[in-house]
């Protein structure tokens, strides 16, 4: 007998993607006049680094957003755009790789230069993460990072991912490959 799926299939797309308040922060899906500051985010020198596949143009990140609205209602992934409380884009939470039947997915994260040492994406992760409200259902979050990434490190055990290991040469960014750190949390039952 199979068991059946940690997470019902069209539970999630059944209703609209969330906003999710954190603390001081919204989490809320990505709308077209974001354009401009998720193209202006992907300038930045460190999310270049960290973030091997960008935007180019505009049009390119509206075409971004359509995927993620896609992602949404087939139930492989959800993106939020992080809003401070002035309504400015603060940063970028994903929940990527859903796996209904075993209650995976795989969290990613980026910060605008000016919202950066400010706790912005350990805040901003909790909301997707076991026990928060944006988990739906998922059992296990992971996420992975470079081992060069020390700011990505420290985000992940604020944010109660444990370090699991390293993923020998497992990324490929700007300058080489990259053996990545993988940090997971589970929910607990």
């Amino acid at each position: 007998m199979t068991p059946p799926p940690v997470i019902a299939p069209g539970s999630l797309a059944a209703r609209p993607q969330p906003a999710l308040p954190c603390d001081d922060l919204l989490l809320r899906p990505w709308e077209a006049g974001d354009a401009p500051a998720f193209l202006s985010a992907y300038q930045d020198e460190t999310i270049r680094r960290w973030h091997t596949r960008r935007p180019s143009c505009e049009a390119d990140a509206l075409e971004w957003f359509d995927t993620y609205r896609r992602d949404w209602a087939t139930e492989r992934g959800g993106h939020w755009a992080v809003e401070g409380v002035t309504g400015e884009v603060l940063g970028r939470i994903a929940l990527r790789g859903w796996d209904f039947d075993d209650g995976l997915a795989d969290v990613a994260y980026w910060v605008v230069p000016a919202a950066r040492r400010r706790g912005v994406a350990a805040r901003g992760g909790p909301g997707l993460s076991p026990p928060g409200p944006g988990r739906g259902g998922f059992h296990r979050l992971a996420l992975d990072h470079s081992t060069h990434n020390h700011a990505s490190c420290r985000v992940a055990l604020k944010s109660g991912y444990d370090l699991e290991g390293t993923k020998r040469s497992a990324a490929v960014h700007d300058d080489g490959r990259h053996d990545m750190h993988l940090h997971a949390r589970i929910r607990e039952v």
